[in-house]
């Protein structure tokens, strides 16, 4: 059973920056592509950013390409996502994810349909104006 837990969220004034963490249980964590989702008040969940399993290859929603940098550190079974220039429309709960298939790196469409399989509870951003 893997289990992620996110870190990092709060109360951040727009143009702040925030940097969440994810870490995870088990061995096999750096076998596997990790992504970040967020949700917002009264909004369906969607795709922020995902890593490939070595770290060398990423994807950005383009709301937040520019701004959000996604990382990995495989020795500490952790997955980062450094958020600069923070806007408003950036509040919600942040989802750290493990990417469902084993092997391979997949397009945006693919992670906001059914990519992930385990999920964490989610760590809270606000962004004042």
């Amino acid at each position: 059973q893997v289990q992620l837990v996110e870190s990092g969220g709060g109360l951040v004034q727009a143009g702040g920056s925030l940097r969440l963490s994810c870490a995870a249980s088990g061995r096999t964590f750096s076998s596997y592509s990790m992504g970040w989702f967020r949700q917002a008040p009264g909004k369906e969940r969607e795709f922020v950013a995902a890593i490939s399993s070595g770290g060398r290859s990423t994807s950005y929603a383009d709301s937040v390409k520019g701004r959000f940098t996604i990382s990995r550190d495989n020795a500490k079974n952790t997955v980062y996502l450094q958020m600069n220039s923070l806007k408003p429309e950036d509040t919600a709960i942040y989802y750290c994810a493990r990417q469902r298939a084993p092997i391979g790196f997949y397009s945006r469409d693919y992670y906001q349909a059914n990519g992930m399989d385990y999920w964490g509870k989610g760590t809270l951003v606000t962004v004042s104006s």
